[in-house]
């Protein structure tokens, strides 16, 4: 009998939860998947979407108030493969939305700020962008140049560069993280507009991966910021650190999502394709590959879904989002690899979306905090010894 999935966490599942994965599934297959592969070639991004990608409920989706969906972390984990079982970009593009521009407004901003600008983000009306990562400030965020002056009357003068930023050449607002003056370097938050003088955002061109997302630096030429527009909720490296947090929880679970679409495309494939007389899929060297693949998805599958109720409790730890994440994209990544090689010539086709997929991963393994990254932070928490420097 053909089982496409031994492992089954539906019945582990609410009626909600099962209700939004179908409902997830349902667009992304019939709205998402039929043009994704169209906007990847062209290295474009579909931005007549985010209207539909709000209307689902796609943005802002775990947070309570200003019109999200206001989802539990499993629900929420769930949306997210199923974005990336499209593309890592799409997934990309809500998750930046969501954890890393409108979770450190909530969480971290004033009422003023959260009022303002949720209800515009959830509803798709206007686009945020994350501004952490540096030209020369990748892996330690602490060395950041990027610094704020408090100018007399309160303003902030802002300086500095971001790189490889998701959604910058279209954001409406930044989340930008930088050293304030004055305050021994202390880092601080700040809610930097489009229009504010000085503030551009130029694309960067000629990515290889994640094709079908909007990347671009943020360049801060004195640009002056109101004393409103900084996040009053976070002061040093825990604020932007917390943010990664949540957004590398619904990586953990898009990725599960992308090495479900590898492996079905494979299963399908070997199972038609015939050499020697007989199908692929009846090869016992494409058997092997594809149980591995297989179990490997049910074990990542089953961390995401233990880990969701983690957070849900409250009990979910930094170093085990690191792990999740880790072993998630790194498993999704050799699952894609394996499918790549399955369909042969074929798999380097975009008509296949294997090695979409392929190439997209290899920049997922190393964005939200590198693979070697997370494994010194689970390291150090086993071992208690920081093996960082």
């Amino acid at each position: 009998m053909h089982k496409p999935y031994l492992i089954d966490i539906g019945p582990d599942l609410t009626d909600e939860e099962r209700l939004v994965w179908k409902s997830s599934a349902d667009f992304c297959g019939a709205t998402l998947q039929p043009v994704i592969a169209e906007h990847y070639e062209a290295g474009r991004f579909p931005r007549h979407l985010i209207p539909e990608l709000a209307r689902m409920g796609f943005l802002g989706t775990p947070l309570q108030g200003w019109g999200c969906a206001g989802l539990n972390p499993v629900a929420y984990g769930l949306t997210q493969l199923e974005l990336e079982k499209v593309d890592s970009g799409l997934r990309s593009f809500c998750s930046v939305q969501t954890a890393l521009v409108m979770w450190p407004i909530a969480t971290y901003g004033s009422k003023e700020q959260q009022d303002r600008w949720l209800p515009l983000l959830c509803r798709g009306e206007a686009v945020g962008c994350f501004g952490l990562t540096e030209p020369g400030s990748g892996s330690d965020p602490g060395s950041m140049r990027t610094t704020a002056v408090q100018q007399p009357g309160g303003d902030y003068v802002l300086t500095g560069e971001k790189m490889w930023i998701t959604n910058s050449p279209i954001a409406d607002v930044a989340v930008v993280w930088a050293k304030v003056a004055g305050e021994g370097g202390t880092i601080r938050g700040f809610l930097v507009e489009r229009g504010m003088p000085g503030f551009s955002t130029p694309e960067i061109h000629g990515k290889l991966s994640l094709r079908a997302s909007l990347t671009g630096a943020i360049v801060l030429e004195d640009v002056r910021v109101p004393a409103s527009n900084m996040l009053p909720g976070a002061t040093g490296l825990k604020g932007p650190l917390g943010c990664l947090t949540q957004a590398r929880y619904g990586i953990g679970w898009g990725a599960v999502g992308a090495a479900m679409s590898v492996y079905e495309r494979a299963l399908e494939y070997t199972r038609d394709r015939r050499q020697f007389g007989k199908p692929l899929a009846a090869f016992q060297l494409t058997q092997h590959k594809l149980v591995e693949i297989h179990n490997a998805i049910g074990k990542s599958l089953l961390l995401s879904l233990h880990l969701g109720r983690q957070k849900q409790a409250g009990r979910l730890t930094p170093v085990q989002v690191s792990l999740m994440k880790r072993d998630n994209v790194a498993m999704a990544l050799e699952a894609a690899r394996s499918a790549r090689s399955m369909l042969g010539g074929n798999g380097i086709m975009g008509e296949f979306h294997v090695m979409r997929h392929l190439c997209n991963l290899e920049t997922v393994t190393t964005y939200e905090g590198t693979h070697e990254i997370h494994t010194l932070a689970i390291g150090r928490a086993i071992t208690g010894e920081d093996a960082f420097s």
